[in-house]
């Protein structure tokens, strides 16, 4: 292995192991702490730690679907991709470093909550809610702040690209 795709793996693996290690930590302590009829409101009340177990995805999308359907759909499907994107990152050479972290924190947050999904018979354990007068979030989790995060540096890098070759 060269040395590039060398250091591009231990970039992966660092990114994984520090959103997998926050996320399943983090979830362990709200199943512990928390449960669905109990909330703690977070400071100046922008917002609560509430307990959810999700069988869906993205804000329950697919939560309705029958069991074997959402198995393939979001276990072996989202599994399968996963796994493409990790070697896709791992051997092709990135249009930049953002771009790379970005997309090596979606696919790390994917893999945490691919992670929780398979242990835990389907679900997925969310904590997040934060709330700002009339606007809220869904229910959330660090893995699925890390998957945003890493879609904002793309479209990051991919706003800084569009103004470099304006100017």
């Amino acid at each position: 292995m060269n040395t590039a795709r060398t250091y591009r793996l231990a970039t992966l693996i660092l990114i994984l192991g520090c959103t997998a290690g926050c996320d399943q930590v983090s979830k362990h302590l709200a199943r512990a702490r928390l449960s669905s009829l109990h909330s703690i409101t977070l400071p100046g009340g922008v917002g609560e730690l509430r307990l959810a177990e999700n069988l869906g995805s993205f804000l329950s999308l697919g939560t309705s679907l029958p069991h074997q359907l959402r198995f393939a759909l979001l276990t072996i499907g989202v599994g399968a991709g996963l796994l493409y994107l990790f070697v896709y990152l791992v051997i092709s050479s990135p249009s930049s470093w953002m771009s790379f972290i970005g997309w090596g924190m979606i696919c790390a947050g994917g893999m945490s909550n691919l992670l929780d999904r398979t242990l835990r018979q389907g679900h997925v354990t969310d904590f997040i809610f934060i709330s700002a007068g009339p606007l809220h979030t869904g229910v959330f989790n660090i893995a699925d702040l890390t998957i945003v995060i890493g879609i904002a540096a793309i479209a990051l890098n991919l706003w800084n690209r569009r103004h470099d070759r304006a100017a």
